[in-house]
């Protein structure tokens, strides 16, 4: 995955416009796809918890809903940081393997 990619699939979640790409990109690996999906899902967590905040600070939603959105939100996130650990982690190791 270069980082060309990773910057269209960060701008595709957050919604905004991706950069323009020479080529095409190609078709998403099952372990790209599985990056992608775990960003989304922790975007829309994220979303939704900034909603449930947004509701409660105007009287619609009760403390409870804010909470439990704002603590789905959180898993979300450590999640993503433990695979991002766990990559950053995989490719230490293969560059210090000897050629």
């Amino acid at each position: 995955m270069n980082p060309l990619m990773a910057a269209k699939a960060y701008s595709a979640i957050q919604g905004g416009a991706a950069p323009v790409s020479p080529t095409p990109a190609p078709e998403q690996s099952g372990f790209a796809q599985m990056l992608t999906n775990v960003m989304g899902d922790m975007t829309q967590a994220t979303k939704g918890a900034e909603t449930q905040m947004a509701g409660n600070i105007q009287g619609q939603n009760s403390l409870i809903d804010v909470v439990t959105a704002v603590s789905s939100a959180e898993a979300s996130l450590e999640t993503v940081i433990a695979v991002r650990d766990q990559v950053i982690s995989a490719y230490q190791e293969i560059m210090r393997m000897p050629i």
